[in-house]
């Protein structure tokens, strides 16, 4: 499992350019399908012919090997076609997400200064290259084969960080791959289906390598807890990725209709991004059994990654994993000295490869102490070695001279069963520093208030750590990928609000 799980293949491996890879995989069988979306399936060699199509269109528009292309688009088939198409011309591509404000646009673009964007109107970008998303018309150029090339990064991320400030994050894996070297478990061949934005890197490397490899992608435009159910029984999908939050809505389906669908075809189910709540996987766990569940910890940054499966969770509920081979970890206090079995300290990580091999930031620094590099996570290493996350340093908040880690507020709010998710975090207070408050997306047809959350609150967390204040939301708190920026919320929200407002 470890051998494969990112799949990053060794000198000597047969690599083959990422551009080529449609046309491998297509040669066998052209009606192999490549992508379903919409109700609309595209084989590999019909892909491969679009993607040679859009590679000559973007060099019309002046791309060439060594650049990068920013693409904002929707989810569709056409985003791989030009993916394809950049990885065909040894570009790198960086995908953003088409909602994005102009002005958090604009400080990427500054950030990326790709050759050029597509997607958006160009009247919104004045002074840059862009490839409107009406003026993607490749039928207009031949299908015939582009010879591809190879980027020195594959892809570039972008993340907003807790700040909601723009980085980059440059992936030092050149655009090349083993099509015979699946990753994260996944099989050559694979039906994977993919209910999160593409614009986050596990969605991205995910679909992407499950292509590679030869499988099928069923794409969905966004994440729908009953559609996936249809989708994933349809279509006999063997391989998923989750975040917390879409498991949590899933669990929220009336159960006639959650135990309505054949799952039998799943044969992983893996999750990551976020901290699970203990309960849910627990009911996922029971639902479907632990040797299907996986989880993953590590970042976009790659510097390591620890993962655990169901069967091992059982005997350390709570836990993330174990470390992978490639990098080294450690959890480290304030002073940097190695905290003992169980005492929360920063997680710190160092590839084998050594400090910056296996990315680079634009626009941000890395946090590091010496040689090794941390994400901002705080957690603690139990005696077997196995990695528990306690939250973000960032998100730590200080009240009363306690520290009360917001995860853990949230899993007990989430376990609720009138709570659909929870965002907790710390707003000013003159006499505590801080106070600890909820913002909670409930049920629609479930009228729950304030003293209802704190009476079930009191069976589950010492009192310091129950929120002072809540505010209740009909809308979701975090985008598909489970993501939310608390700094901004609770930049958003008045420490001078009396207590019990509801916003």
């Amino acid at each position: 499992m470890a051998e494969t799980v990112f799949g990053l293949p060794q000198d000597g491996e047969a690599k083959l350019p990422m551009g080529d890879l449609l046309a491998h995989h297509g040669a066998g069988d052209p009606h192999k399908p490549a992508i379903t979306h919409a109700g609309r399936t595209i084989s590999y060699a019909e892909l491969d012919a679009r993607a040679n199509q859009q590679a000559r269109q973007l060099v019309d528009w002046g791309v060439s090997a060594g650049d990068t292309v920013t693409i904002s688009m929707p989810k569709s088939i056409a985003v791989y076609e030009v993916l394809f198409a950049t990885w065909k011309l040894g570009a790198t591509p960086n995908i953003v997400s088409e909602k994005l404000p102009v002005a958090e646009l604009e400080g990427i673009i500054e950030l990326a200064d790709p050759q050029l964007i597509v997607g958006p109107d160009a009247s919104s970008l004045p002074g840059r290259n862009v490839l409107p998303r009406e003026a993607l018309i490749p039928e207009d150029y031949s299908p015939a084969p582009v010879p591809a090339k190879v980027a020195k990064h594959w892809k570039i991320m972008t993340s907003g960080g807790s700040t909601g400030r723009p980085k980059l994050i440059v992936d030092h894996r050149e655009s090349a791959h083993d099509p015979s070297l699946a990753v994260i478990l996944q099989e050559p061949g694979d039906t994977v289906i993919n209910p999160g934005p593409l614009y986050h890197n596990s969605p991205l490397t995910v679909t992407t390598h499950c292509l590679f490899t030869g499988g099928h992608v069923i794409e969905m435009d966004r994440f729908d807890a009953l559609q996936t159910l249809q989708l994933i029984e349809r279509h006999k999908v063997t391989w998923v990725n989750f975040v917390p939050t879409m498991m949590q809505r899933i669990w929220r389906l009336p159960a006639e209709q959650r135990l309505g669908f054949d799952l039998s075809s799943l044969r992983i189910v893996f999750h990551m991004a976020a901290p699970c709540p203990i309960w849910l996987k627990e009911e996922w766990i029971a639902w479907l059994g632990p040797e299907r569940i996986f989880e993953l910890y590590g970042g976009t940054e790659g510097q390591g990654f620890t993962v655990i499966s169901g069967t091992e969770w059982l005997e350390h509920k709570g836990s993330v994993g174990k470390l992978l081979p490639g990098s080294s970890l450690r959890v480290l206090d304030e002073a940097g000295k190695q905290c003992p079995p169980g005492e929360i300290g920063a997680i710190y990580f160092l590839p084998d490869t050594g400090p910056g091999s296996t990315y680079t930031y634009v626009g941000a620094t890395a946090q590091t102490l010496g040689d090794w590099e941390t994400l901002g996570d705080l957690g603690y290493l139990d005696e077997d070695g196995y990695l528990y996350l306690a939250d973000r340093r960032s998100d730590l908040i200080l009240s009363g001279g306690a520290n009360i880690y917001p995860a853990e507020v949230e899993a007990a709010l989430d376990a609720h069963p009138a709570v659909m998710s929870s965002i907790v975090i710390g707003l000013r207070d003159d006499d505590l520093g801080q106070r600890v408050h909820a913002i909670v997306q409930v049920v629609p047809q479930d009228a729950i208030g304030e003293d209802d959350l704190r009476a079930f609150l009191s069976t589950r967390l010492v009192r310091y750590k129950i929120p002072r204040t809540f505010e209740f939301s009909s809308e979701p708190l975090r985008d598909d990928a489970g993501k939310a920026r608390r700094t901004k919320l609770a930049a958003d929200r008045s420490a001078s609000a009396p207590p019990g407002d509801r916003s």
